[in-house]
């Protein structure tokens, strides 16, 4: 077991932010974390991640198609890709994918949409959960998972960001929720309001390094060890032990990314 006993659910290894010493940080970190589930956004990012999957035995990694990258899919051949890496032992999730309206540069929300649910009914096929990006699309998002998506998806809401209302209604479809630095901003009240009320069974911690650093490192790269920071503000914010959350969401971890031991 690591020094701190946390698993980050989310966190972008493959980039470039790392270039200068991703090695050297992960080799500290497995002294650190259980684990690193590290998510492609792309065919270049996916492949970096199964890669770099095999050569740390604490990495484990998601393949998908991010909604900010979908730009030059013209047909269903990507999903070949994503359906060969599926069956790899070290990938355990289709993700990042999801619904992203903040950038006006994405494609079309109709083609967002539709990629989408190619790659969640993907990872029904291969019995897979998914990594769910929602980015100012909530009622959208909740919409589809609520009338086109059937039974049998296991998923997480990655960094979450929506309202309790929704929180409610996609916890009692059993889905998690992912926490990460910006539980600790000032001006996240929503999120803490939503992080108190998870039960302790569908939460998990996340970095989604290189991005959204915890306080108080907020400004500068944010990488895996930053996990415990999260843990403890968490900790704090639902009235209970950094040790008691640590147990248990690694505990989550494992049950729905099942291909972890």
């Amino acid at each position: 077991m690591s020094r701190t006993g946390l698993f980050d659910s989310h966190a972008h290894m493959d980039s470039d932010y790392f270039t200068d010493d991703r090695d050297a940080l992960l080799t500290q970190l497995q002294e650190e974390l259980d684990g690193i589930i590290n998510p492609g956004c792309d065919e270049v990012t996916s492949g970096f991640a199964v890669n770099l999957a095999e050569q740390y035995d604490f990495i484990y990694a998601a393949v998908g198609w991010h909604p900010e990258d979908l730009e030059g899919i013209t047909d269903n051949s990507y999903l070949d890709q994503l359906a060969a890496w599926a069956v790899h032992p070290r990938v355990v999730a289709i993700g990042e994918i999801g619904l992203d309206y903040y950038w006006q540069g994405n494609e079309p929300k109709d083609v967002q949409k539709r990629r989408l649910l190619e790659q969640i009914d993907l990872a029904k096929q291969f019995d897979l959960p998914v990594i769910i990006h929602d980015r100012d699309a909530h009622g959208d998002i909740l919409e589809l998972f609520q009338k086109e998506v059937k039974g049998g998806v296991r998923a997480v809401f990655h960094c979450y960001s929506g309202s309790l209302e929704m929180a409610k209604e996609l916890l009692k479809r059993g889905f998690y929720l992912g926490f990460g630095g910006t539980s600790t901003y000032k001006n996240a009240a929503k999120v803490r309001e939503v992080l108190q009320y998870v039960p302790d069974d569908l939460l998990l911690f996340e970095t989604d390094s290189p991005y959204l650093t915890p306080v108080p490192y907020r400004g500068k790269r944010n990488q895996p060890g930053y996990t415990e920071l999260v843990a403890r503000n968490a900790a704090e914010v639902r009235g209970t032990t950094f040790e008691a959350l640590a147990a248990q969401t690694t505990k989550n971890v494992k049950t729905l990314f099942n291909k972890i031991r």
